[in-house]
């Protein structure tokens, strides 16, 4: 007869450090897991500071338990008792340790310290080891947040979350900067963005939302470029106005920073960070952006279908000193700057009735009004010069009707980048793929 065998399930979460710090008046024994971040000794009593999933667990090492190394997985058992200098105001009195592995080499890295001393470089070539410092696993805590508060944010106003193809046939912001890709017998791209496809989704759900990467071909090699990254999106039918979506966007993200603030106070306190305040976003045309960032820092006009990074921080500077606010819609951008499917502003055809958020000098969002109508939308793919037969499965939805609709799309990295003040966009991002790199 077969033997059967039992597997151990992980029924529940690991124990969390504010259970633990909940243990230090009453005392008591628990069991932990976790990886060895640093050893100390401080007149001749030992500690190890515990790496665990949450935060950090400081442990006193009595003399008869031998002594494990840095970067050991361990299991340790022990007492939690009240001590107010070590991380949450407790710690972990441990009376049998068990290693479970332990690493062939040493760290190559100073992770234990604060600020490791590395160059951007050195840093991205060994993320597999420095994220483990506790200020760069921070900052991708903090990436989750913002995911969690982006979605639970939507799903509270009655979005549905949906998951499109990265691999495309059609490039929603035109054929420059794609990846191209062979595709069995075809040849694909690898998507720009989630565009159309949410559009079509808006027929089917009204409301809509995504998040998932995205690919520019783009040979930027910038502090603000990626070539993949997470796009938080979307997409609203039986709009009245793209101000809609704009206001959606302002709650979002108002959820957004509440939620980093009620739930993520330790990677907050670690980073220094002071959040934004978020009341009623302000919002400039184009074209009075432009004029007020030029007249009151003294700029040239360089591109005037466009805004240059310097004057996107000048404009960003504007709202902080003039507005009192560190976002800044900037709406009305020209038509020639905006995609095949933007609505035209009826009463000036030369603009679109879209936007860009700018959060401390920087673009962070794209969104708009799209246009609904199909003769209207066929019309203005052909005055771009392209072959509305090559846009036959977008044109469908227009063809069975669309309600007034529009959407937005959010870069994450970004967003994080100007949240935390870093000077690289490669800092707010887990593993970057820029024009140089591949890996790790």
């Amino acid at each position: 007869m077969d033997s059967v065998k039992t597997i151990r399930a992980m029924e529940s979460a690991p124990v969390t450090t504010a259970e633990l710090a909940a243990l230090k008046d009453g005392g008591g024994m628990v069991t932990v897991h976790g990886m060895v971040h640093t050893l100390r000794n401080f007149g001749g009593v030992r500690f190890a500071v515990l790496r665990r999933h949450d935060g950090v667990t400081q442990v006193v090492l009595p003399e008869d338990i031998r002594l494990p190394k840095e970067g050991d997985a361990v299991e340790i058992t022990g007492a939690i008792v009240a001590e107010p200098r070590a991380p949450g105001g407790y710690e972990l009195r441990a009376e049998s340790i068990r290693v479970l592995s332990t690493p062939s080499e040493p760290m190559p890295v100073p992770i234990h310290k604060t600020n490791m001393g590395l160059t951007l470089d050195t840093d991205l070539s060994l993320r597999p080891v420095t994220l483990r410092n506790l200020r760069a696993r921070a900052v991708m805590k903090l990436q989750e947040g913002l995911v969690r508060g982006f979605r639970d944010s939507l799903n509270a106003r009655g979005f549905t979350e949906i998951h499109s193809p990265k691999l495309e046939a059609l490039s929603a912001e035109g054929g420059a900067n794609v990846f191209r890709v062979p595709y069995f017998q075809q040849h694909a791209v690898l998507a720009q963005s989630p565009q159309f496809y949410k559009q079509m989704m808006v027929g089917v759900f009204e409301r809509v939302f995504e998040v998932g990467p995205v690919f520019r071909a783009e040979k930027h090699n910038t502090a603000r470029h990626l070539n993949e990254y997470t796009s938080l999106d979307l997409e609203i039918g039986f709009i009245d106005s793209f101000e809609d979506v704009m206001s959606n966007e302002t709650y979002a993200l108002r959820y957004m920073m509440n939620l980093l603030r009620s739930e993520y106070a330790p990677q907050l306190g670690s980073l220094k960070l002071t959040l934004p305040e978020i009341g009623a976003i302000p919002a400039l045309r184009f074209d009075e952006a432009k004029a007020r960032a030029a007249e009151a820092y003294n700029l040239p006009r360089v591109d005037p279908n466009d805004l240059t990074p310097e004057e996107e921080q000048a404009i960003g500077r504007y709202a902080a000193e003039k507005l009192g606010s560190e976002f800044v819609f900037v709406t009305h951008y020209p038509t020639k700057k905006r995609p095949v499917y933007a609505m035209d502003d009826p009463d000036d055809a030369r603009y679109t009735l879209s936007f860009d958020l700018l959060f401390r000098g920087m673009e962070v969002t794209t969104g708009g009004q799209r246009i609904h109508d199909y003769d209207r939308q066929v019309a203005k793919i052909a005055a771009r010069g392209l072959d509305p037969a090559g846009f036959e499965c977008y044109l469908m939805i227009h063809k069975h009707g669309m309600p007034p609709h529009g959407g937005l799309g959010m870069g994450l990295e970004r967003l994080l980048k100007q949240l935390i003040g870093a000077n690289n966009i490669r800092t707010a991002c887990l593993f970057p793929r820029d024009t140089t790199r591949l890996s790790p």
